[in-house]
């Protein structure tokens, strides 16, 4: 991955580099003896070449040689032997000496900068003691010739550090700019998945940003779509039993007291069901709802607590409960519960009397599987994907019901990070498995 932090942490590092460098390579121009000895053209090497001049021609071309230094750059030069002694007469005058001899007692600077550098003669052994004494207008004068150099240099980092920084300014800018736009388009319900698709195929952390963006608003959209299913489900279910009700009531209104009461058992029951549609809507709703912090379920207890309440109000029916020792879960015992009740009532509606339900709690290679099993004609393959969708029910479905008990077992599994699984056994019978994953089934 091109983490976005080691581009941002190098673009301040080089910056950094860069500036202190340019300091100390400006530094170095402006206040070291040794940076004007070897950069100033008119000493560069220059104890080397009046040696050699000196040794080679003797005293007159070694003077003349430091009266041209003199012309052409204004630079004194005086020449001493390990003695002390000048080794010839050099250019600075007596009345110079005497007064810069004069001022070493004043606090006022010399009128040029003094300067020394000690050279030995490769071939004589000799060693020379050169003092130069620039006047500030010619160093001045240099120091805006040599300037040219490092200031072209500054220059040129600071255009790259401009091109830099604004190239990792964009490369921060632009993604947050296309986020800002999808929470914007997310806010209007008008986001489209492919609007960060090509901020996702990146490398780096707003790749990563982008993809559970689009993952985050993938589930929002689908939340919606579903909640707005769902209301229009819950207004057509609900129209029904009220539009019995009514008129139940406009007949109850017109009858004769002895009709009126046959109808007031019709209107109980319409109350009982719609009452009981309610009941289930908001079981459904809850689901969603924070129910605190999961806890250890005790699977046998609870399998075998749904199998003795099932055959107290269903006494024709039979139920094997199977459930492995090892089979263990972390959740919400009231929601697993509310679940497993609906599979089983589911079952009942269809299960024929003589025919045991089988309700059982297995590890397999998932995780943990709870399933019931009934023994009735299933459901076709192409609606079994359908199944757990509120309000749906199977063609040709008898049974009474609203759709909702597989809708909310559906919510449980997915609320204990599994899946509802629904399949027709190989031997006859419909099965509708709780699995969940090993690694969500972890205490």
């Amino acid at each position: 991955m091109r983490s976005l932090f080691w581009r941002i942490l190098a673009s301040f590092w080089l910056a950094i580099a860069l500036v202190a460098g340019l300091s100390i390579l400006l530094g170095h121009m402006l206040n070291q003896d040794a940076w004007i000895l070897s950069r100033h053209p008119g000493l560069h090497n220059l104890p080397a070449k009046w040696t050699a001049l000196y040794e080679d021609q003797g005293e007159g071309p070694a003077q003349d040689f430091l009266q041209e230094l003199k012309r052409k750059y204004h630079i004194d030069v005086q020449v001493l032997n390990d003695s002390g002694e000048a080794v010839i007469p050099g250019t600075f005058p007596p009345r110079a000496a005497a007064f810069e001899a004069r001022q070493q007692d004043d606090t006022r600077p010399l009128p040029w900068r003094r300067l020394t550098a000690e050279y030995t003669s490769p071939k004589t052994s000799e060693t020379y003691l050169l003092i130069y004494r620039i006047p500030h207008p010619e160093l001045d004068a240099w120091h805006r010739e040599s300037l040219l150099w490092p200031l072209s240099a500054l220059g040129i980092a600071l255009v790259v550090l401009t091109l830099f920084s604004l190239l990792v300014t964009l490369s921060i800018t632009r993604p947050l700019s296309r986020l800002r736009g999808a929470v914007h388009d997310l806010g209007q319900t008008t986001y489209q998945q492919n609007s960060l698709a090509q901020l996702a195929n990146r490398r780096d952390e707003f790749g990563v940003l982008a993809n559970d963006f689009n993952r985050m608003g993938a589930r929002l959209q689908s939340l919606i779509s579903s909640q707005r299913q769902l209301l229009r489900d819950v207004s057509h279910e609900l129209r029904s039993p009220l539009a019995r009700l009514r008129i139940a009531l406009a007949l109850a209104e017109r009858a004769e007291p002895a009709e009126r009461e046959k109808l007031w058992p019709r209107l109980t029951r319409e109350c009982d069901r719609l009452e009981e549609l309610i009941s289930e809507i908001l079981a459904l709703a809850r689901l969603d709802a924070d129910i605190g912090n999961a806890t250890a379920i005790d699977l046998p207890g609870l399998l075998n607590h749904l199998k003795a309440e099932t055959e107290l109000s269903n006494p024709e029916q039979v139920v094997v409960v199977e459930a492995e020792p090892q089979a263990q879960l972390q959740g919400w015992p009231n929601v697993l519960e509310r679940a497993l009740d609906n599979l089983l009532r589911n079952a009942l509606r269809f299960n024929p009397a003589g025919q045991p339900i089988e309700l059982s709690a297995r590890t397999c290679e998932e995780g943990l599987r709870i399933s019931v099993r009934d023994h009735g004609p299933g459901v076709s393959a192409e609606h079994l994907s359908q199944l757990g969708e509120p309000f749906y029910r199977a063609p040709n479905q008898t049974a009474p019901g609203y759709g909702l008990g597989l809708a909310i077992a559906k919510r449980a599994a997915e609320k204990h990070g599994g899946a509802l699984q629904f399949e027709n056994h190989p031997q006859g019978g419909f099965v509708a498995s709780i699995v969940v994953p090993r690694e969500l089934n972890t205490p």
